[in-house]
């Protein structure tokens, strides 16, 4: 007879601690606690929670932790094509937070993330990412993850940096039904943004009673853009995160704190609209900050431009901006090759085609003087591209893309 999970009991998820303001809950990661790429603000809660505190909780793969080592890039895009409206994403979840309010904002600090041994990227052929037509070939590799030295080899003499993130982290959107895990909103989700790694604080706005917080689509570092659709995909053995309800706060999109830095967001299925709503998000948020005209808003935000592309392959597209606490000044864009990166541009009046101008630019860069294949340097790109726009200052975009040259180990 098989083993059956779940419901799981409350009290059995809770351990003592000494070290955090409110209870610490485990959440692991099993049938009954999961889902398969979808968001229902209906679902049965899988923990209930106070506001302060605690959740140690387990994330999973792909396709309820279908693409692990050994699966195929034909397997993997099954697990897309026959589930129609369903996204890739294994969510945890969801946490009922209670008190939590519509028109109240959820605090999620991050503590401490755990990530597996390993990660995938995969392009699916012919399907998704920013160039599908281009690359009408599909390839899937595995990567160990040193987590020692906080790593990945890429191949012989390319490492990539780790930077652990969770790709989504959602509370419930207010319309009833189920949606499909993959586009970002109001509601957070899959905003891709890699800034929110271990210390940052994602405050998201509260939709229904209880929020219900779920969190999957676990990476070990992403590049600006990720443009193959994959970043570095992994689960989590743990993701730590504290959960705060602020009662009565007004926010209409999400925002994310850094120790150094405040990030206001824009998402729109077009980039040219994401940008104006990100302005829009940007200048609100200097205002309410600084006490300032809009004016003065606009001004400042220009002066203090630090604004990259998340991803463009989520349905909907996303911009964010980092405005620094300590009121440093951003280096200036590179236009050109440097010392310390690759470069590549896009300039167009529409902001899709400068970065699908700058990114390709970057992909065929690393095939002729890299000699990597297309497919690699497609996936290098994914995981390790850095595209940031240009302060916007006349009718036309600007995209840099930037590759660290110090990727190359042999080569420092």
């Amino acid at each position: 007879m098989p083993f059956v999970y779940g419901p799981l009991q409350q009290q059995g998820m809770n351990a003592p601690s000494h070290h955090a303001k409110g209870k610490v809950h485990l959440l692991p990661a099993t049938p009954a606690t999961t889902q398969w790429g979808w968001f229902d603000n209906s679902q049965p809660p899988v923990l209930r929670i106070q506001s302060g505190d605690t959740v140690a909780m387990e994330t999973m793969m792909h396709a309820h932790n279908q693409v692990v080592p050994g699966i195929t890039i034909d397997q993997v895009k099954k697990t897309r094509t026959d589930y129609p409206g369903r996204g890739p994403h294994t969510l945890t979840g969801p946490i009922y937070v209670e008190g939590a309010e519509p028109g109240d904002v959820l605090r999620v600090h991050i503590n401490k993330i755990v990530p597996r041994a390993y990660a995938t990227n995969f392009n699916l052929p012919g399907l998704f990412g920013e160039f599908p037509k281009d690359f009408p070939e599909g390839q899937i590799r595995f990567f160990y993850l040193d987590l020692d030295r906080k790593t990945m080899e890429f191949a012989p003499g390319i490492e990539i940096p780790l930077r652990p993130f969770p790709g989504t982290t959602a509370v419930a959107r207010a319309e009833p039904g189920r949606y499909s895990s993959v586009p970002p909103g109001r509601f957070a989700g899959n905003l891709d943004i890699r800034e929110l790694t271990e210390g940052a604080t994602l405050y998201i706005p509260v939709f229904v009673q209880g929020a219900l917080l779920w969190s999957g689509d676990s990476h070990a570092g992403q590049g600006n853009g990720e443009v193959n659709l994959c970043a570095i995909e992994t689960a989590f053995k743990e993701l730590n995160v504290t959960v705060d309800v602020i009662k009565g706060a007004t926010l209409d999109w999400p925002r994310i704190e850094t120790p150094t830095d405040w990030i206001t967001v824009g998402y729109d299925q077009d980039l040219n609209k994401a940008l104006d709503l990100l302005r829009d998000q940007t200048t609100r948020f200097i205002i309410e900050r600084d006490k300032v005209s809009q004016a003065q808003a606009e001004q400042s935000m220009l002066e203090n431009w630090n604004c990259p592309i998340s991803e463009v392959v989520n349905v909907v597209k996303g911009t964010y901006c980092m405005l620094p606490k300590d009121g440093r000044k951003p280096t200036q864009l590179p236009r050109a090759e440097t010392p310390e990166v690759f470069v590549t541009t896009g300039r167009d009046a529409d902001l899709n085609r400068a970065m699908d101008t700058a990114s390709m630019a970057m992909i065929n860069m690393l095939v002729e003087r890299k000699e990597l294949s297309r497919l690699d340097a497609y996936a290098l790109a994914s995981m390790a591209m850095d595209c940031r726009i240009a302060a916007p200052r006349d009718a036309e975009k600007e995209v840099s893309c930037m590759v660290p040259k110090s990727l190359w180990v042999n080569q420092r």
